[in-house]
């Protein structure tokens, strides 16, 4: 497979993306479910532009930690670029931060591996 550009992709925080609204704590401020889903869509768009026809990738580890909050309105920036490959295993280093500050908001690994969708959506 060839070599994985890095990616990053900006939100902004929501009332829909804050940890009351998705079910992960009572707080008006960027809930970790969310974040989670920002940074796994960050790994996608690494890995999606030298998928063979017929594949995609699927998450199998996730290690991050949130360490700051954001509140709604704040503009974040998920990371992510290939930290190790073999063979279809892909390990990516992400990381979020505050686009106004910089401010590191999570950081971590997350492991995707590639697959056949038609295949594997067979043996569900």
């Amino acid at each position: 497979m060839p070599q994985l550009e890095p990616a990053t992709l900006t939100y902004v925080v929501t009332d829909d993306d804050t940890a009351a609204a998705v079910g992960s704590g009572s707080l008006p401020v960027l809930g970790t479910p969310r974040l989670l889903a920002w940074l796994e869509a960050a790994t996608c768009a690494c890995v999606a532009p030298v998928l063979p026809d017929g594949s995609t990738s699927v998450g199998t580890r996730v290690q991050v930690e949130h360490l700051a909050a954001s509140p709604v309105g704040a503009e974040v920036e998920v990371s992510a670029s290939s930290a190790y490959e073999d063979g279809r295993l892909h390990r990516f280093t992400v990381s979020a931060r505050d686009a106004a500050s910089g401010k590191v908001l999570a950081a971590g690994e997350i492991t995707r591996v590639v697959v056949d969708a038609e295949r594997f959506m067979s043996r569900l």
